[in-house]
């Protein structure tokens, strides 16, 4: 495996160590289990869809925290003892974080044969959007400066 070294972005990014932070832990061995899915459904709409077969709804818990995203599932111990000539279903603990954007929040979740499913949405406050500035002349006039309206966002 290759590794690089981000230290040179350190000097001329001002802000961005978070963002390095996280590509260097990506870099490390990612979780395989359970397998899932993220969608982009519309410009700021996701959906992550995680199989679970052989949880039951008690046993997932979602928990939204400022920036990340924590599913974890935890088996309950069956009261019957199996025997089993072939195991091809893990069913077994798991805990997967997701990193949000900033102003991505999670809207509904829901749990349907084995399927997880994650609704979420960029809700970029009015605050935060881009705004037209007028430029004023010498004595501090804008009456002959028309303001446009706000530029369109880019998806990101």
């Amino acid at each position: 495996m290759r590794t690089f070294d981000l230290t040179p972005l350190y000097r001329s990014a001002i802000g961005f160590d978070r963002l390095v932070n996280l590509l260097e832990q990506r870099a490390e061995a990612a979780p395989s289990y359970p397998p899932y899915n993220v969608e982009l459904v519309s410009e700021d709409k996701y959906r992550i869809v995680m199989a679970l077969a052989g949880f039951s709804r008690n046993e997932i818990e979602i928990v939204a925290e400022r920036d990340t995203l924590n599913v974890s599932g935890r088996k309950q111990k069956d009261e019957v003892q199996r025997t089993f000539l072939h195991r091809g279903i893990a069913a077994r603990d798991f805990e997967q974080r997701f990193q949000l954007a900033n102003h991505v929040k999670v809207v509904s979740a829901g749990f349907d044969n084995g399927m997880l499913t994650i609704e979420l949405v960029r809700e970029v406050p009015e605050a935060h959007k881009p705004r037209k500035i007028a430029i004023a002349d010498a004595l501090g006039n804008t009456d002959n400066v028309q303001v446009l309206e706000q530029p369109q966002q880019n998806a990101a």
